[in-house]
């Protein structure tokens, strides 16, 4: 018993030098000294998790939460695990129980942190990363986190304050970089051009890293006025991931094809009554987040932010096999879904998120595929699509730094995929707009709201079936956190200068431009 504490701390130490065999050995070893001791378990769990084995941690957390109730930071990777494995009911109780124990130290108040923020639970997330930035404050990463979330929360000064503080422990933290060039507006007098130049020009393989140094520079770069410049960053900095990930625009095209079936003429939807969602769909950087927070200034409205609630409980639902989540397999399955469940726990796992409010909206903009199944799900939802000119939202699109670890936005890596992904975004739409009741289902142009701000939202108030409030048109004075790439513009005013964005970048989005021309949605030339 006397040496299991020893071979615990020796496991750590090899874990903390990506050591795992060595320390999977003597978490063995001190199992077999203890089979009762609940932090081998643990250390066990976060070697499964590092080797992307989810369901195998969560076993592992699982059993030394139940060994050792105590210990606060097996609660937090429990909960951890479980929100990654979309079991959020089960991970906030986790989340909940490692709260309790009032923990003291960063890694565990961070794990917190980053619980409530995958739920999207920003605000209560936000507590738990300034402790763990004051706790250890030499810790890079938690201070990137913390610099997140106060963006998320609205304040840019204090969220720059935590980028530059984790920049001068890591100097190649490129998330970091990515992240506090798109705070403010980089001017001739204050940017960072040569850190990130001399960063991107060490030459290291990894594509993720180019990727966000690229986009630093092309951000700064268009803030600069130097649009080819900073449309070359864009390509240079993607033309490395576009490589590695393979995509294959046909992928994209046969699972447009496979949602558009979902919904044909006459359809009958009969699912849950529910009238409390508002999903906000469309293509990402269309003014789906705008939309999302003019109506949750509304007071009878709460925004849940973008949830993936939709298409996991219909993956579940139907069964498929694949590890994707959306698919053209799971769309041929969802006709042997009851749809009226699917509706009424598609509500219910929304909650706490929403339920204080009558109404609430869900901006995950790729609902635009199940916009047939909500429809059949949840006959009485209301479903906002946002358009934005052909041009502008698929440069937007390219110029937009997503989530790499998100298959479905691949696309975004090439002008001349973003371009065929629009073709297909473009013919679904037209396609629900033909077959959805008009009174369920509507499109709004982000160019007619920057136009007439107040027509555009008393038409989508109405068409929502709620009444006119005044806070609509003061959607930037809205306190709610926003963990969009739109953190930055939707606190300010509406503004009217990404209209025609894509003029200023001339030739070298021809590629781009002659696709959508020859699909119809675009003129031949500028």
């Amino acid at each position: 018993m006397a040496e299991t504490p020893g071979l615990l701390d020796l496991a750590e130490a090899q874990m903390s030098k990506g050591a795992y065999e060595q320390a999977h050995k003597l978490c063995l070893s001190a199992l077999g000294e203890d089979a009762a001791d609940g932090r081998a378990w643990f250390l066990l769990g976060v070697i499964a998790a590092d080797h992307d084995n989810p369901l195998r941690a969560a076993e592992l957390f699982a059993k030394a939460v139940d060994l050792a109730p105590g210990a606060a930071r097996h609660h937090a990777y429990l909960a951890r695990t479980l929100i990654a494995l979309n079991r959020r009911p089960e991970a906030m109780g986790a989340a909940d129980e490692a709260v309790a124990l009032a923990p003291t130290d960063g890694l565990t108040l961070d794990t917190i942190g980053v619980v409530f923020t995958r739920a999207g639970d920003h605000a209560r997330a936000l507590p738990f990363f300034e402790a763990a930035g004051a706790a250890t404050p030499d810790n890079a990463s938690f201070l990137y986190n913390l610099a997140a979330s106060r963006q998320f929360a609205g304040d840019f000064e204090g969220a720059e304050s935590a980028y530059a503080r984790a920049l001068s422990l890591a100097p190649d933290l490129y998330r970091a970089w990515s992240s506090r060039v798109q705070l403010a507006r980089q001017t001739h007098e204050r940017n960072f051009v040569g850190e990130l130049e001399a960063l991107f020009d060490q030459g290291s393989p990894d594509p993720d890293r180019a990727l966000h140094l690229g986009h630093a520079l092309a951000k700064t770069h268009e803030d600069l006025g130097d649009h080819p410049a900073s449309l070359a960053w864009l390509k240079r900095a993607k033309a490395a991931k576009r490589r590695v990930i393979g995509y294959r625009p046909d992928d994209d095209a046969a699972l447009f094809e496979a949602a558009g079936r979902t919904f044909t003429a006459g359809t009958v939807a009969t699912g849950d009554p529910s009238r409390e969602p508002i999903f906000v769909v469309g293509l990402p950087r269309s003014g789906t987040t705008l939309i999302d927070r003019i109506l949750s200034s509304h007071r009878d409205v709460t925004s849940a932010g973008e949830l993936s609630n939709f298409a996991l409980l219909l993956k579940r639902a139907a069964g498929t096999p694949s590890n994707l989540v959306m698919d053209v397999e799971t769309f041929q399955a969802a006709g042997g879904v009851d749809m009226a469940r699917l509706g009424a726990d598609y509500v219910a796992s929304t909650r706490p998120l929403t339920g204080a409010t009558p109404r609430f909206t869900d901006k995950m903009p790729l609902n635009i595929l199940y916009a047939g199944l909500i429809h059949q799900a949840l006959p009485n939802a209301r479903i906002v699509c946002l358009r934005r000119d052909p041009m502008d939202v698929c440069l937007s699109n390219f110029r937009q730094l997503f989530a790499t670890t998100f298959s479905y936005y691949n696309y975004a890596f090439d002008l001349e995929d973003v371009a065929r992904y629009y073709v297909g975004f473009d013919r679904l739409t037209a396609h629900w707009r033909n077959v959805l009741p008009a009174d369920r289902f509507t499109e709004i142009a982000y160019e007619d709201v920057v136009a007439d701000q107040e027509a555009q939202t008393r038409r989508l108030l109405a068409f929502c079936g709620l009444a006119w409030d005044e806070r609509c048109l003061s959607f930037h004075e809205n306190a709610a956190p926003v963990a969009t790439a739109s953190s930055v513009q939707v606190r300010q005013p509406l503004y009217a200068s990404s209209v025609g964005r894509w003029r200023r970048y001339g030739e070298g989005l021809a590629p781009m431009r002659a696709i959508l021309a020859e699909a119809g949605l675009v003129g031949d030339a500028p």
